[in-house]
């Protein structure tokens, strides 16, 4: 049987950092495929420079610099990759990243993303919903282009209340606004079918898989960010806002699920934990 494909993703906070706080230690250990940043926060030379020589890197800034940036990194070439989201005035740039990749014979789509973390009240939250309906409109189309996709990275919403620990304290805050999941009721809702959503709308399901949900089960967790402010890591009040939604067939090839939580608060390179997954085309 071929060695599954093992796809993961991270948002690095700044990849120079992270790399010198140990990230090239847990890369060079897990032997990935495919790699979605987010957060790169550096030039393309220094992502390459980072990463080594046996990586193909493929790298969006964004329009203001330091600031976001996502990245594909892959032991292989990409076929092709994309970078526009929505409207053409619509500024994605450092938070859309799409590439295709050859697998054996079937072509796998896979997209880094950042989403906007937001702000109630202020033009951030404005962008960040222009965002979320550009995703809206962009995942069908995906999904179409390909049998094999996966959307990764910081998506910035925990949808369910068992995605935030201390859910009741952040259901009026960004992260969690009853608005913010009624978009991933959308994503995830059935294909095609009329989804009640959390903040009383309907809108029509697209039929994307949440993996880590699926792979879990109804589990508080398991959480991919942790804030720095107080005991929140050692005493696991964290957030699940690393995902990878997957298109229905890409669903059925996962063979393992896995948050690299860190051993302990000093040996954090982010305050993301990679998300891990193994998938058996």
């Amino acid at each position: 049987m071929a060695k599954p494909l093992r796809i993961a993703s991270i948002n690095t906070n700044g990849i120079r950092a992270a790399y010198r706080k140990g990230m090239g230690d847990w890369l060079a250990a897990r032997d990935i495929d495919i790699l979605a940043i987010q957060e790169v926060r550096a030039s393309t030379d220094d992502v390459v420079g980072l990463l080594g020589d046996e990586w193909d890197v493929l790298h969006d800034a964004a329009t203001a610099k330091g600031r976001a940036g996502v990245a594909l990194a892959s032991r292989s070439k990409a076929s092709i990759h994309r970078v526009e989201l929505g409207d053409v005035e619509f500024d994605s740039a450092g938070r859309w990243l799409e590439a295709d990749f050859e697998v054996g014979d079937q072509i796998v789509t896979v997209v880094s993303t950042y989403v906007h973390s937001g702000e109630v009240d202020t033009p951030k939250q404005v962008e960040k919903y222009k965002f979320l309906d550009a995703m809206t409109q962009r995942l069908p189309e995906l999904a179409e282009h390909s049998k094999y996709a996966v959307v990764l990275g910081d998506l910035n919403v925990g949808h369910t209340k068992l995605d935030i620990k201390n859910w009741r304290g952040n259901v009026k805050k960004a992260g969690f606004l009853p608005q913010e999941r009624a978009y991933f009721d959308g994503f995830m809702g059935a294909a095609g079918e009329a989804i009640e959503c959390q903040d009383g709308t309907t809108r029509t399901g697209l039929g994307w898989v949440d993996v880590g949900r699926r792979f879990a089960g109804d589990v508080e967790g398991p959480y991919s960010w942790w804030s720095n402010r107080g005991q929140a890591f050692d005493n696991d009040t964290g957030w699940r806002i690393d995902y990878h939604l997957v298109t229905p067939a890409l669903a059925d090839k996962v063979v393992d699920y896995k948050v690299d939580r860190y051993p302990s608060y000093d040996a954090r390179w982010s305050d993301h934990a990679p998300v891990v997954v193994d998938y058996a085309l």
